[in-house]
């Protein structure tokens, strides 16, 4: 409602106030031109039941505009096109907002994460490490791909764990790019004028 009437222009808008998103539509409206999908693997679910086994796939799908947006979305249907069709929409509906930062000196447009930051999941574990311009993506695969996608251009990565479990290292990765938001950078405090107190004697 408060995109259909306008309150909300962007979705900047939206993350700054914390509102929490319901619907992909919403990310639809804002950011469709620049949207970007990707499907990282479709695996196999088996089930034993009474009649026998029950196979359903399962889908992690990634979204980003290369820029400052990125969302993961992992679904299981029966049908492959059901199961990437819902990840994508649990994508968008997941949608973070990428806080990036320098490294060194602020020169130039921010290229690389703004702090060290661990994610992890299972027991896979992924450490982002900002580094110096010029360096690129220096990850696995799949890390590669989502950082790319999130706008990053500069980062070290480790990992430890089973990396070859690549549901748990999808989420791993998801995971530390939005902790980043949980320690601000000095770089984006907001600068305060001094008020002079003006004392009358």
């Amino acid at each position: 409602r408060l995109v259909k009437s306008g309150k909300k222009k962007t979705l900047d808008h939206v993350f700054f106030f914390s509102i929490p998103i319901k619907e992909p539509e919403i990310v639809d409206f804002f950011i469709k031109n620049t949207l970007k999908d990707e499907v990282l693997k479709i695996a196999s679910v088996q089930k034993q039941t009474r009649a026998g086994q029950r196979t359903r796939f399962k889908a992690f799908v990634v979204i980003g505009d290369y820029n400052k947006y990125v969302g993961l979305g992992v679904k299981t249907s029966k049908e492959v096109s059901n199961a990437i069709k819902k990840a994508l929409n649990i994508a968008k509906i997941s949608v973070i907002l990428v806080q990036k930062g320098h490294w060194g000196q602020e020169i130039g447009q921010a290229h690389t994460i703004s702090v060290k930051v661990t994610g992890k999941c299972g027991s896979v574990r992924l450490r982002c490490i900002p580094a110096p311009r010029g360096t690129g993506i220096v990850a696995g695969k799949i890390p590669k791909k989502m950082l790319s996608i999130a706008g990053y251009q500069d980062i070290f990565t480790s990992s430890r764990g089973h990396t070859r479990t690549l549901g748990n290292f999808c989420k791993a990765t998801f995971a530390a790019i939005s902790s980043v938001y949980s320690f601000i950078a000095p770089e984006f405090w907001r600068k305060k004028t001094e008020s002079k107190l003006v004392l009358n004697v």
